[in-house]
């Protein structure tokens, strides 16, 4: 992986700095409640930057008060884990049964290369099944196969090889194989976990920059854990940092290819995404009118969009903390298919969403937060 960035040398380039940390978060392991390697790159890339910590669920911060810490807390927050799989079984033959960590489907699979992460370290390579369709009957033909059915091929004779000599064992982590690289247009970009590493990469470069802005708040820089299997971690995270206001940092669905809605909502070039709501969280209101005045202020490039599927940290944030609730605000950079081994989301949407956190990292006094929860003062 590139080296670490020395905070206190001059500032990188946006852009380059972005790709830098885009190529280190994907390429990292980290399936839900394996997320190490995502969490060493976050304690590297921000050593200095503030006060690092962690909770005993595995969530990871940055704290660096800003003004003296005289203004609210601000979590800018991106989850650490990717869709992955755990080796559920080992046969005699040496092949290797999975289940689904996330959401996925199948279609999206087959033959497709994985990397084992082992209890010593180590990674072993293999190639989801996949049937030739000389095998296929009719009836396999017209349906989608089941995760059950499917197996990974490590190149083990027998299961004591897969175990003794390449040290696999039940319940080791899995993730797609898939490198970081661009399309024939260089701005657009190519990678496995995209959902998240984009939100991780947005956490650490907001954090950077706001480190050298004047401001009031304390800005907090937080990866949390397991939001593929249920939004787990932000549940802890949120209890720990009892922040004011809350910035979810996403890698959302694009929908702008043929087959998807009219009117894309995630069109990719379309600026950082602001969503308002989806089955697990309503965006308070006050909040989405500060970001998108914020936003049109600074000339700043974004898409709105309503959900009627998905979820993001922000169900779990949304209802934390000591005074009864916090301020919510999802914002993505959209990628066309993720969940799979290979999404592709455009630098220029990244950069958009990055203007935007910093530019509300500075403006979200403790005036403004309180505005965002004056329900008894409300036009």
């Amino acid at each position: 992986m590139p080296d670490g960035f020395d905070p206190m040398s001059h500032p990188p380039d946006p852009k380059q700095r972005a790709l830098h940390l885009l190529e280190s978060l994907t390429q990292a392991h980290g399936a839900p409640g394996s997320e190490g390697q995502v969490r060493a790159i976050f304690r590297r890339e921000l050593d200095g930057v503030g006060d690092l910590s962690a909770d005993r669920f595995g969530n990871v911060f940055c704290a660096t008060p800003g003004g003296g810490g005289a203004g609210p807390k601000i979590l800018i927050a991106g989850h650490m884990d990717e869709v992955g799989f755990m080796v559920q079984n080992i046969t005699a033959d040496g092949f290797i049964q999975f289940a689904p960590l996330g959401g996925w489907w199948t279609h999206t699979l087959l033959a497709q290369r994985v990397r084992i992460l082992t209890r010593d370290g180590g990674e072993v390579p293999g190639i989801i099944s996949s049937k030739p369709p000389h095998f296929l009957s009719e009836d396999e033909r017209a349906k989608v196969m089941k995760i059950e059915n499917l197996f990974i091929d490590a190149g083990a004779a027998d299961a004591t090889e897969l175990q003794e000599r390449f040290g696999v064992r039940i319940g080791d982590p899995v993730v797609p194989d898939s490198a970081f690289s661009a399309l024939a247009n260089p701005d657009l970009l190519v990678s496995k976990a995209f959902d998240n590493r984009v939100g991780m990469a947005l956490a650490i470069q907001a954090a950077e920059m706001l480190q050298h802005l004047e401001h009031p708040n304390t800005i907090i820089a937080a990866g949390t854990c397991q939001e593929e299997v249920g939004c787990r971690g932000a549940i802890a995270a949120a209890q720990r940092i009892q922040p004011d206001v809350a910035l979810i940092l996403e890698g959302p669905p694009a929908d702008d290819t043929p087959g998807m809605p009219d009117v894309p909502q995630g069109k990719l070039g379309g600026g950082v995404q602001i969503r308002l709501m989806d089955p697990t969280a309503i965006m308070n209101r006050a909040l989405v009118k500060f970001v998108t005045d914020t936003a049109d202020e600074c000339g700043i490039r974004y898409q709105v969009t309503v959900r009627r599927a998905g979820g993001t940290d922000a169900k779990s944030v949304q209802t934390a903390g000591d005074h009864g609730g916090v301020p919510c605000i999802v914002l993505g950079v959209p990628a066309r298919y993720i969940h799979s081994h290979n999404s592709v989301l455009h630098i220029d949407d990244y950069l958009a969403a990055l203007r935007l956190v910093v530019e509300l990292g500075k403006r979200l006094d403790f005036a403004a937060a309180a505005s965002l929860v004056d329900y008894l003062n409300e036009a």
